[in-house]
């Protein structure tokens, strides 16, 4: 009788993959982790060897033989978030045809917890690291710099010289929702915000620059919340608004569910939107094209930073030259008609 399996573990190993389906153990290794450049035929012959075997990948012991794991690791603060998801599906999009696992990291907005990940993934050798923003404890820092891991950073720009950054102005975006408010004639304007991680106060400090120059600023029209953003708390912050400030004629919310509360809260309340006031979310997640009045939000690139970001990662693992650290993949300001 055969024995199939490793002298250590008794499991079916690449090299009996690779036997039965007629291939070499590189081939093999290639076709099950979807490398393009396996022919389809090959693939299919390796696949159905695997599964006649049971075999099942060691990662680990792929990434001793190598010094280096076939996993990019990618660190985000959220998966409740729409914008997250689209990224990282832009993110797999590009890293399955070379075959590279993505390992995800949901460090839930605590630089504490981001720490422990990146700790933990960097015992994995993992061959990339995509990072959301740039705030993080020291710890984290120094870690990420002694691996010498390739690492880019998404959602924001700027950082340290040599640092790889894709994204957009989290500033100027704020200063676009300012500045369309005040050029459809309000003057009262207000900035309601949830979970204040630093993307959010980039794009108040954005907001209040605008209204500073305008001799607008007043920042007793700002509510303020540290709780997850979403669409009931949208409802109560704009109530809350409201009571302190009832003559508020012009809202900026940090992102599009919170401006999908405050409208279905206006609505409850007979508010009209935007003759009484005007609202202006960001993101533009896909119902606030559907709300009543449909809703003026910032529309983000989530998918082009994840494809950016993930393509950048590639360079850097291919050796390619960095002609620009900073990719900006920009904003549109998408008007309806709650404004």
């Amino acid at each position: 009788m055969t024995r199939i399996g490793s002298r250590t573990t008794g499991r079916p190993t690449l090299a009996e993959v690779a036997r039965l389906s007629g291939v070499s153990p590189i081939t093999a290794s290639r076709a099950l982790r979807g490398v393009s450049t396996v022919a389809p035929a090959l693939v299919e012959k390796v696949v159905a060897a695997a599964a006649s075997l049971g075999y099942v990948a060691n990662p680990a012991a792929r990434a001793l033989a190598s010094a280096r794991s076939h996993s990019v690791v990618v660190l985000i603060p959220s998966l409740s978030n729409q914008l997250f998801i689209d990224t990282l599906e832009a993110i797999h999009e590009v890293m399955r045809p070379r075959g590279l696992e993505v390992l995800i990291g949901n460090y839930h907005y605590d630089v504490g917890e981001e720490e422990n990940l990146i700790r933990n993934y960097l015992a994995y050798q993992p061959c990339g690291i995509l990072l959301t923003g740039f705030e993080r404890s020291e710890a984290s820092r120094q870690m990420l710099a002694a691996s010498g891991v390739p690492c880019v950073h998404m959602m924001e720009l700027g950082g340290e010289p040599g640092a790889l950054s894709v994204g957009f102005s989290q500033q100027c975006a704020g200063r676009a929702a300012a500045e369309h408010l005040i050029a459809r004639g309000r003057r009262r304007l207000a900035f309601i915000a949830a979970q204040l991680d630093p993307r959010v106060m980039q794009r108040a400090e954005g907001f209040r620059q605008a209204l500073r120059e305008a001799g607008l600023c007043a920042p007793a029209l700002e509510v303020l919340d540290p709780q997850p953003s979403s669409i009931g708390l949208g409802g109560e912050l704009f109530s809350r608004l409201l009571e302190q400030a009832p003559e508020v004629d012009g809202i900026f919310f940090c992102n599009d569910d919170l401006a999908q509360g405050a409208v279905l809260q206006a609505l409850r309340q007979g508010i009209e939107v935007p003759q009484q006031v005007a609202m202006v979310g960001f993101n533009d997640l896909p119902a606030s094209a559907h709300m009543v009045p449909r809703l003026t939000s910032i529309r983000t690139p989530r998918a082009a930073v994840g494809r950016h970001a993930a393509q950048a990662l590639l360079n850097l693992l291919d050796g390619k030259r960095v002609v620009d650290e900073r990719q900006d993949m920009g904003f549109e300001l998408v008007v309806r008609e709650s404004s």
